[in-house]
């Protein structure tokens, strides 16, 4: 392919844009500017496309990355600051209000051999998302080339200080979760939201053996998936994130998703590029922070 093309489709009921260059093939959604897949030519994926998922204006989709803001997670286990952002009677719904919302695509820039598309969230800049009176610019660049880039930033337009937290919520191809493992983890620490968000050490490598869910804290700027069943390395450069959550449902969790088959959990694995808990922000006016990473592979 001599020139990047990119394609306008629709997934589902959902208008999509499809980005193949020489190197990759890309699939983003509209809905909450969310990557669905991507894969390298000739390659296995490294983001997971559920095939299962529902591809709905206003769903949620369980696949690619969903972009958490202004929250993460549920909003009762976030730090007050970031709770007491929200002015509303009604309960808040997981991971944030942006990634169930058409994103407004800004533009996008060709620079050979990549693509760069520019999306950002009309609402947040005009502080009218519902129960979040807050004026902050939101926009995503996704660039996909010899690698995949996503950069998340946030401007605070308001005059007073703005608490967020966030995450990349990022779903990555395994060829089994149980023959992988995370190796640049051993020695942190991380809160066990299973058992009662007890706060504990990493022994060695963090290898998937039932149900996980945990969030690392003080995690180092590269973070890696081995998977011995594709001998392949996942690499994940962050920028700007200070914590990482490590998620995969299991087998009955997974029985229990009507968007994701009873196998799911085998293919896919969860690391969450993230800013949560002690390292949520908190912005004052004027000032803007950027949350991304690039991910590329080699082999083991």
């Amino acid at each position: 392919m001599a020139h990047p093309n990119v394609e306008s489709i629709t997934i589902g009921n959902l208008p999509c844009w499809r980005i193949r260059t020489a190197e990759a093939e890309l699939l983003v959604a509209q809905q909450g500017a969310q990557v669905l897949s991507y894969q390298r030519t000739g390659e296995q994926p490294l983001i997971w496309l559920n095939d299962q998922a529902t591809f709905e204006p206003g769903t949620p989709v369980r696949a690619g990355v969903p972009v958490c803001w202004p929250w993460f997670g549920n909003l009762a286990k976030n730090p007050e600051a970031v709770q007491a952002m929200r002015q509303a009677s009604e309960a808040a719904p997981s991971h944030g209000l942006v990634r169930a919302l058409p994103w407004e695509l800004d533009g996008i820039e060709h620079s050979e051999p990549s693509v760069t598309l520019h999306l950002s969230v009309p609402q947040a800049a005009a502080g009218t998302l519902p129960g979040w009176p807050h004026k902050a610019e939101l926009r995503l660049s996704i660039t996909v080339g010899d690698d995949l880039a996503l950069r998340l930033t946030t401007r605070n337009l308001g005059s007073a200080p703005l608490a967020i937290s966030q995450a990349l919520h990022t779903y990555f191809a395994v060829s089994d979760v149980r023959q992988v493992n995370v190796p640049e983890v051993a020695g942190l620490e991380y809160v066990e939201t299973l058992e009662n968000w007890e706060t504990r050490s990493q022994q060695g490598a963090l290898e998937v053996t039932g149900e996980t869910d945990r969030i690392y804290l003080g995690t180092p700027q590269r973070l890696s998936i081995a998977d011995s069943g594709w001998n392949r390395r996942v690499l994940i450069d962050t920028e700007g994130a200070e914590a990482a959550v490590i998620w995969n449902p299991w087998i009955e969790r997974a029985q229990a998703f009507a968007d994701m088959a009873d196998d799911g959990w085998q293919r896919m694995f969860c690391i969450e590029t993230a800013n949560v808990l002690g390292s949520a922000l908190n912005l004052e006016p004027g000032a803007s922070h950027t949350l991304g990473y690039r991910l590329s592979s080699e082999a083991l």
